[in-house]
């Protein structure tokens, strides 16, 4: 209970953008409907879209939301991030995602005194067959307990402050993360509750946006990480193939 106590009082949050119009407006009512922020603070990625303007609305009803901006990859926006928050824990949030409700409620439940960060997982929003579901959901928290996620992940932020995310990651910057919070002891907890829908980019589900998904992994990827997660990606992958061949008979 003393734990849970800890986290109770506001957190920051950090959520990167670029080009985030299709779900930013859904994603930031369920953040502010689900989480005491503190501080919001936007890493964008020089957005050309209505990103920025959205970000704006919000500011005139919330004056807690601070924009910064990276060119870099989700590493240097990650790192960039982390820099700005001011308080003990805080919550890596990508704009691509909508928490559940109550989701941070649920987060601090799994806190134990040595856990260092609490990861929500993800539903993509594509998936409407209950068995896809049953799978998908097994296979993703596999992967979360191997590689680590940010999509929506609740962090003690002692235990990052010191990190240098090599810039090069543009994939693979969340196990980063992962690995430097579990070699000073602490646990990177994964959950099936608290979660978030995932509204995964159309591009995903084209043979092409495969293919640059699964090269840029190869080419940035840790090898002995990758042969881990091969079985479990491979599922993920037979269901790109049948998202791409459900899309071209509609």
């Amino acid at each position: 209970m003393d734990v849970v106590k800890q986290v109770a009082d506001l957190v920051d949050v950090v959520l990167l953008t670029k080009n985030s119009e299709c779900v930013l407006t859904k994603c930031l009512n369920a953040l502010y409907q689900n989480v005491p922020v503190h501080q919001l603070i936007v890493v964008d990625g020089y957005s050309t879209d209505n990103t920025l303007a959205i970000i704006k609305k919000f500011q005139q009803i919330y004056s807690n939301i601070k924009i910064i901006f990276d060119h870099g990859t989700r590493a240097s926006a990650r790192q960039k991030g982390i820099q700005e928050v001011q308080t003990e824990w805080f919550l890596f949030l990508d704009s691509d995602v909508v928490l559940c409700r109550n989701w941070y409620q649920k987060a601090i439940k799994c806190i134990a005194p040595q856990t260092g960060a609490v990861w929500g997982i993800e539903i993509w929003s594509t998936i409407k067959n209950p068995k896809m579901l049953k799978l998908f959901l097994i296979v993703t928290h596999k992967i979360a307990q191997i590689r680590g996620g940010t999509h929506d992940a609740l962090i003690k932020t002692a235990l990052v402050k010191d990190i240098q995310i090599p810039s090069k990651l543009h994939v693979f910057e969340d196990t980063y993360i992962k690995d430097h919070i579990t070699k000073k002891g602490y646990n990177f907890i994964t959950c099936y509750d608290p979660f978030c829908i995932h509204y995964r980019s159309n591009t995903v589900w084209t043979l092409k946006g495969s293919i640059n998904l699964i090269t840029e992994s190869l080419q940035i990827g840790n090898t002995r990480l990758i042969i881990k997660l091969l079985l479990s990606y491979s599922i993920y992958t037979v269901y790109a193939v049948y998202q791409i061949f459900t899309n071209n008979r509609k």
